[in-house]
């Protein structure tokens, strides 16, 4: 069993709203790593950067390993006690348990040698060729014709490693086998396939700063070209794989944001006035940004996207502020932009770029600063409250179930430049929204009155049942004349028998 990744639990004080001004603050240290290195920390290395979180990550494999081993060796013994057992009384069987153990035995090795296989570096050629020549043939979708774009990318590469001469072959060969070796591992899991793509970044940067004493500017220009081809080739393999759950999140965060559609920048604090036709143009084209990550295969372009949409929002505050922006506005007015656009896969795609981008773009620079902050705009996003926003539990919970919007901007307060139509749409949308709350309380009114209606029904039934009970109602047959003494005794009335004659002796 490999440590799953999960999903970086943003701490409260992290996003702490400052009473003072209502704002999103968060504190630029706790961007890094939480060891301490000074690197970017990133949501789904649980706060750590690329190296400590392997670090951390080969430790707890290891761990587990030991643990597997162990429980292995424990079964095994268990299972030789009970086969010594069942031989010691049944000697008639021996062919049949004999048959068992060469069973048994084929199947231990069979484990053994697949652990071994599964565990084995991914830096060593010789183990990759011979995963290689043991493994069944691709399947013919994975040897289909490659579409435009990969033939575009292959050629430039080519072009490129043509300047790194001797170096450019064994740069080339070492790509390709890769690839090969990828292809046959389509059935582990999306984490596994990640590992091997960062020990492969890895092996090949030391490659080009030991052996080919390569300067640091061309390292960083070469590993940009292989990872641009490696995973053009990859992508629709390892992007949002059906194994893993990045499409529930996806949806998930969607319909979330979807739901948030009434949040305001007032809300939020953004130093950002849209009122300025050129402020307007940087978030329209900000968003455009976020949303056209989507389109590209290479982390490392997913990355510019994310770098060029957080520039147009920097200049975005310096124009409306008159003065350079800080990390207090620039973060508010990211969560802003990703709720504006609702950018499709977003957890898909932060996914992709932390699975398979070369980790020092995520660990330093301006690539990790602004991808660690798109981190936080969506953890906060999906544990966005009332409190965050200065709102009432009440009034939050009425507009996230579209009960009713915040108030729209006074019309007295527009610019006069503003667009009369405008203007009246807005004057429409606050009407609405009063005959909306004044229909709200008439059938709030009329559900009450008509649960008081039932309820002094029942009152008036109740005491009604209750006199009834305690004062039953007794009817008595009518009484019947008695008979005239000279009339006809028909039915007798019950008087007593005559007296009868006695005789007495004198």
């Amino acid at each position: 069993a490999i440590l799953s990744l999960t999903l970086f639990s943003f701490n409260r004080k992290t996003m702490s709203l400052k009473s003072e001004r209502r704002g999103i603050h968060v504190d630029q240290s706790e961007l890094l790593c939480k060891k301490g290195c000074g690197y970017y920390g990133n949501p789904a290395w649980q706060g750590f950067c690329s190296k400590c979180w392997r670090e951390e990550y080969h430790k707890a494999r290891q761990k587990q390993i030991q643990e597997d081993w162990e429980l292995a060796e424990r079964l095994q013994r268990e299972e030789e006690e009970a086969y010594a057992s069942s031989q010691s009384t049944q000697g008639a069987q021996s062919l049949t348990f004999s048959k068992f153990e060469e069973k048994k035995t084929n199947e231990k090795t069979r484990k053994v040698t697949t652990v071994k296989k599964f565990f084995t570096a991914s830096s060593r050629a010789g183990a990759k060729k011979a995963e290689i020549q043991e493994a069944k043939a691709p399947s013919p979708s994975i040897n289909r014709q490659a579409s435009i774009e990969t033939d575009r990318v292959s050629k430039e590469f080519i072009e490129f490693l043509k300047t790194y001469h001797k170096p450019g072959q064994d740069i080339y060969k070492q790509c390709k086998l890769f690839l090969d070796t990828m292809n046959h591992k389509r059935d582990l899991s999306i984490e596994e396939q990640s590992e091997c793509a960062q020990d492969f970044y890895q092996n090949m940067t030391e490659k080009l700063q030991t052996r080919w004493k390569a300067p640091p500017e061309k390292v960083e220009k070469a590993m940009d070209q292989i990872e641009k081809y490696i995973m053009t080739r990859q992508y629709k393999y390892v992007f949002c794989p059906e194994t893993t759950d990045d499409e529930k999140k996806d949806l998930a965060v969607q319909k979330r944001i979807r739901a948030l559609h009434w949040v305001t920048p007032q809300m939020l604090c953004v130093p950002v006035n849209e009122e300025i036709p050129e402020v307007s143009d940087m978030v329209v084209k900000a968003i455009t940004d976020i949303i056209e990550m989507d389109s590209k295969r290479v982390p490392r372009d997913k990355l510019a996207c994310i770098t060029k949409c957080s520039k147009h929002i920097f200049n975005a505050i310096k124009i409306t502020k008159n003065e350079p922006a800080s990390a207090d506005d620039f973060l508010p007015t990211l969560i802003y932009i990703v709720l504006k656009g609702n950018p499709p896969r977003l957890q898909s795609n932060i996914q992709y770029i932390t699975r398979f981008c070369n980790p020092s773009r995520l660990m330093t620079g301006e690539d990790g600063y602004y991808f660690t902050n798109l981190c936080c705009a969506v953890a906060f996003i999906e544990k966005l409250d009332a409190q965050s926003l200065n709102l009432s539990q009440e009034d939050f919970d009425r507009f996230m179930t579209g009960q009713t919007s915040p108030k729209k901007q006074e019309s007295d307060s527009w610019s006069p430049d503003v667009c009369l139509g405008v203007k009246q749409m807005y004057k429409n949308l606050d009407l609405l929204s009063q005959l909306n709350e004044r229909q709200d309380r008439i059938v709030s009114e009329a559900k009450k009155l008509e649960k008081d209606l039932i309820d002094w029904t029942d009152g008036v039934a109740k005491e009604v049942q209750d006199i009834v009970e305690k004062y039953p109602l007794e009817i008595k047959p009518k009484n019947q004349a008695l008979a005239a003494i000279d009339s006809e005794n028909v039915e007798n009335d019950k008087l007593p028998p005559p007296l009868q004659p006695q005789v007495y002796a004198g």
